[in-house]
Formats: C-alpha cells, structure tokens, sequence
C-alpha cells in the first residue's frame, strides 16, 4: 500500500503512535520520525520521506502549532496535494492550514467508526487511489494558461469513479454536466463549460494545473462511491493558486433514486459555492493595493460592510459602491446593492438626510433593473429596497418570485424573499424562505439579518419566546441593528421582563433617531403585527 507519513509533536507522540498502529491495521506503510535510521542525516531522511508520500497526515495540537517541523512538513504537503489534517485537543491549525478542511480526533482512542476518524481514512484512501496529483513536473510542456476572467471563476472537474463499477462513470459524467448548470445560473460567476472541463478526464491533472489550463481561480472536484444499493457523492471547493481546499461536502442516497439524489447534490452545491467564492474573492481582494482595485474590487470590498447595519459602515460601503458605478454605470449587482443600502440608510441615518437617500433608493433600483433584470441577486436586492420606499409591496414579491426561480440554490434570494413575506404579513411562508435560507448557508455573514426577520415573523405569530431567542442571538452576532434591538425591546416588554426590555429600548435609542413607527412600518404592512409591536414597546418603555 502507499506509504503514509505522520507529522506531529513531541508532547502528542502517544496519539501519534495510536493513529500510525490504526492506520498499519488498514495496511497502509506509515512512516514516522522514531524510524530515523543511525546513519543519516535527520533533515534528510525526514525530507525524503515527506516528498515520497502518498499522503502526509499532520496532526494539529496546541504544540504541534508551534512547532516549526511541523508546519514546514504540512506547507510541503499542501503544496504536494498531499495533506491530510487532524486536530487531537481542540485547538485550530495556524494559517494558512485553518482554511483548509480538519478531521476532529479530539478524545478519540481508536474507535473505527468515530466520524472524525472515518473522514480521515476516506481522505488517505482517496490520495492513495490518486484523488490528488503532485503538481506537474513541467510546466513548459503543458499548454499556455489562459488569462484569469474579472470575477469569479469556477470549473466542476471530472469526478473520480470510486466504485469499480463502469456504469457509474456515466453518473460521475452527469454530475459534472448538472453541478455545472446549476453554478451557470450565477451571473457573477464566470463557469467553463462541461464539455470543456470533461476533456482533461483521465489525464491525472492535479487542481492547480488543471485551474491554469482552463485559466479559472476555482476548481470543484469530486469523487462517486457506490456501495450495494446506496451512492456516496463527495466534493471539494479548491483555490487554484495555491491549491487550497476551501468547502468540502459528502451526500449519501440511495441508487434507485439517483436522480434525485444528483439534484440535491447539484442544488447544495450551487447554494455553497457561490457564498464560499465570495468570501474567498474578498479576502483576496482585500489584500490588493488600494489604487489597483478595479470596480469589481470595489464592490468586494463594499459587500461585507453592506452587511453590518450600522450607519457608518453602510455610508463606507456606499461610498465604495458609488466609485464602483463611477467606473461603470452598467455594473447592476453595485447599482442593487448601492440602492439596498439607501434604503437602510433611511432607518439608521441622519433624519435630515431620510429624503435624499429614498430618492437614491428607487432611482439605483430602477437603474439596476433596467440593466440587469435576468440576475437574481439584482431582483431580491431591488425588491426589498423599493419595498421599503412605498412601491407596491406586490410588485416586490413578483421580484423576489423571480429571483428565486432564476437562483433557487442562493441563499440570498431566499432571505429577501423571506424578510418580504414576513412584511406582507405572510409570517409561516417567510419562516419557511428564511429557514431555507439558513440551510444553504448556515455560516453566512448575513445569519444576524436573516436571525432578526425570523424573530420579526415569530413576533407576528404571537410565538414571543421563540421571537427573543432568535432576537437575543441576532443582537450578540450584529450589535448595531436598530431594528433587532428594538423587537427583541418589544418582545420582553410583552413578556414582562422589565430589565431587559428597558436594557435593549435604551440600545435602540443610542443607535438610531428615526421614529421607532418607522420601523414598524419597515417591518409589517398589517396594522394589526404593527400595533402588536408597538404595544411591546410601549410597556418596555413602562418598565413592563
């Protein structure tokens, strides 16, 4: 079998040693550093060593972190394509290893079918079956790289068949061609074709060169297992550049429903990628020299303030977004967005300036409409700023409809669709889009707002205790929402919890000028959800 070399530190070698003996009771050859031969040099022997393995198993721990052995071996074995990462105690592996998937052996004594362990054999299994390539010996003998497209680019990689069964390199065939479709749908995203990216099958490309060839930043790869009547789908999100793996995911279902299976697969997908690419983009973008960003970078750097809800932050990001349109008055996803923020400007701005930014609402609304209405995070951001303006709420749900047909694997379209349910007064519907939200991505840098419009709709339901909770964790994740503060004030006045009711109405009060009715207005259409909140209000400001 393929020699596997363990990377550790001295104060965990017990848990070194365990792994090494579970992994020689699967027949793999494992290496580690207490085989040193007497008569050679240590460094070279080690060196020798780590760049002939199959697959490099580096096993994080508080010491291992700061050991400097062990982070050379695991830079040689990510730049290799060759590491596999555990943690023993807890501890997070430093930069830039953090970013990259990291089984959990925390408390483990060998158990064979502990989750964390499991996915450390499949990963040793997949490298030893040659899931990842050494990077190429040569570049010179491969084609020219093409030159990298202006925003995010993605190509799905042929998938492994893992399976032994023919057959199902017709299904690995397939979900490449549906993975592909589904990321098509992203108009931000720039995605090579099927056809394209099923040429270098067989060719044993490893992501990095395939990335240059196809001269994308990302590249998707998995793998098909089938297991009787059962099919396990595995997949990965890799960063060309430095062949970095970013998401991973792994779908189980049963082989008379593989279709289905497939479309879930290639849904999931969609709704992952697109934030894990963005997040990655703006990083990147965000190490870049200020006078070299171009509109794109522009609109990266003003995304994740677009998201605080605190009035400083949204006028930098406006700021942002305004020399972004500058540069391209067509750029419809900087044209929605910018408007999307005049609109909580209205709420959490100056009162003077109320007019001005509802004026700049519409009109960047109806700007972004008329050069992108087929893009559907342009729809559900128009939608909910012109909502807020006094348009015809129904012409906003049309939007959002839209929107969701165009991209049901986004996460943001369901939040926007869920926030205008809520305020038309469709309270279990918006629980339903939010919800289906939050399963898309439930990291998102956006899970305050989509927290807070979950409480809002539980207030509606009269569900008040349920509303706090969503409310209370809203409030610790973003503590400049006005609004969040101000239902959760709501919600404890109704629940007679005076202290904290009077606790949450003083942060709103320090954080906004508009008229708490504003908000109320904001937030629920009915008369009746309105008067329900203003109600709490009143006895939080009567001290219960």
């Amino acid at each position: 079998m393929s020699e596997i070399f363990i990377s550790y530190a001295r104060p965990t070698e017990a848990e070194a040693k365990r792994i090494t003996e579970a992994l020689r009771t699967l027949g793999y050859d494992v290496w580690r550093d207490d085989e040193l031969p007497a008569h050679r040099a240590y460094s070279e022997v080690l060196e020798e060593r780590l760049r002939a393995a199959k697959a490099v198993v580096v096993v994080w721990s508080a010491d291992a972190a700061k050991s400097q052995w062990v982070r050379a071996e695991a830079d040689v074995a990510r730049e290799a394509g060759t590491l596999v990462q555990l943690k023993i105690d807890g501890s997070t592996p430093p930069l830039p290893f953090n970013q990259i998937q990291c089984a959990d052996l925390s408390g483990w004594t060998g158990e064979a079918d502990a989750p964390g362990w499991r996915k450390v054999v499949a990963s040793i299994e997949d490298l030893a079956r040659g899931g990842a390539s050494a990077p190429v010996a040569s570049i010179a003998a491969s084609p020219p790289a093409l030159p990298l497209p202006d925003k995010p680019s993605i190509a799905v990689l042929p998938f492994a068949n893992l399976s032994g069964d023919p057959e199902q390199e017709y299904f690995a065939d397939g979900m490449v061609a549906e993975i592909t479709g589904a990321l098509s749908r992203f108009k931000s995203l720039f995605v090579i074709a099927s056809s394209s990216a099923l040429t270098l099958k067989g060719k044993g490309l490893g992501a990095q060169e395939a990335a240059r060839q196809l001269g994308v930043r990302f590249v998707l790869e998995g793998s098909v297992r089938k297991s009787g009547k059962r099919v396990r789908i595995a997949v990965q999100l890799v960063e060309g550049q430095d062949g970095a793996q970013i998401w991973t995911e792994r779908f189980d279902g049963a082989i008379d429903d593989i279709f289905e299976l497939q479309d879930s697969v290639a849904l999931a997908a969609a709704g992952k990628i697109e934030p894990t690419v963005l997040a990655a983009e703006i990083r990147r973008a965000s190490r870049r020299p200020t006078e070299s960003v171009t509109s794109y970078d522009l609109y990266l750097r003003a995304f994740p303030l677009s998201v605080t809800n605190e009035a400083n932050q949204t006028l930098r990001a406006l700021d942002l977004l305004q020399k972004a349109i500058d540069l391209d008055p067509a750029y419809g996803a900087a044209l929605a967005l910018a408007a999307l923020l005049h609109s909580i400007m209205v709420l959490v701005g100056s009162p003077s300036d109320t007019e001005a930014h509802k004026r700049q609402a519409v009109d960047l609304a109806r700007r972004a409409l008329a050069v992108s209405a087929d893009d559907a995070h342009t729809l559900a951001f128009c939608a909910t700023a012109l909502s807020r303006q006094g348009s015809d709420l129904s012409a906003s749900l049309a939007l959002a409809d839209r929107s969701i047909q165009l991209n049901p694997g986004s996460y943001y379209v369901w939040m926007h669709s869920g926030l205008l349910r809520v305020r038309a007064g469709e309270h279990e519907l918006g629980l339903s889009h939010l919800d289906t939200a939050m399963r898309l991505d439930p990291l998102s840098s956006l899970r305050p707002t989509t927290l807070t419009f979950r409480g809002i709709a539980l207030m509606g339901l009269h569900r008040l205790a349920e509303s706090a909770v969503c409310l209370t964790e809203s409030t610790q994740l973003l503590p400049y929402s006005a609004r969040a503060w101000a239902f959760l004030a709501s919600c404890r006045g109704h629940l007679r919890q005076a202290a904290e009711a009077g606790e949450a109405l003083a942060r709103v009060k320090a954080l906004t000028n508009a008229p708490l009715a504003d908000l109320a207005n904001d937030s629920y259409q009915r008369p009746a959800d309105r008067a329900l909140f203003l109600e709490g209000l009143a006895l939080a400001e009567a001290g219960g």
